[in-house]
């Protein structure tokens, strides 16, 4: 098995996210996609986020109803700073035979050399590098993860950043996020100004 594992902050998890992991599994030819949502980001820990079960929440209503995909609680559950060798590890355990291929962003990518043993990770995994319209900033690091590819995928200009904002301001959520994520953001006032 074919098994992709697509990391992140997942705060919100957005339509960009579904369509470089629809993308991902049909270039990669992957049986399946894991959305692993961290507890605590590392190089992210001084922003705030949404709580980790709400992320969660929202990546399980955004997989839902496409059986190629799930979301995953290891970090979540794990708790405190998410490393993904320690998820590649856990996975590794569960899933002896399948191959695994780490579903990265270009961007995040761009800082692969700061992760947590990053030499470990491309021993774990086939890195992947989703890039939009096959550009890879920092390609030249590429060299450097024995293995790694290059994924094109569609160009999506929707960020977290951007519906967060959004959010706070109370304007609509429509087309950046699915309506059961938009809903959930609704339900839980999520992103928007304490008071």
């Amino acid at each position: 098995m074919r098994l992709g594992v697509f990391g992140g902050t997942f705060d919100p998890p957005h339509v960009g996210h579904l369509l470089a992991a629809v993308d991902a599994c049909e270039r990669l030819g992957l049986d399946r996609l894991l959305f692993v949502p961290a507890a605590t980001q590392p190089l992210k820990a001084s922003r705030s986020a949404a709580p980790a079960a709400d992320r969660l929440a929202m990546t399980r209503l955004l997989v839902a109803g496409d059986p190629r995909f799930a979301a995953d609680p290891t970090e979540v559950e794990r708790g405190g700073l998410s490393y993904m060798v320690d998820t590649l590890r856990a996975l590794r355990a569960r899933e002896p035979g399948a191959t695994l291929v780490l579903c990265v962003g270009a961007d995040a990518f761009a800082r692969f050399a700061e992760w947590r043993e990053p030499a470990a990770i491309a021993s774990l995994a086939t890195v992947a590098v989703l890039a939009r319209d096959g550009n890879v900033p920092g390609a030249a690091a590429l060299a450097a993860v024995p293995g790694a590819i290059v994924v094109p995928v569609r160009r999506v200009d929707v960020s977290s950043t951007e519906i967060r904002a959004r959010a706070a301001a109370g304007r609509s959520l429509h087309g950046f996020v699915t309506e059961p994520v938009a809903g959930y953001c609704s339900t839980h006032a999520l992103y928007r100004p304490r008071t």
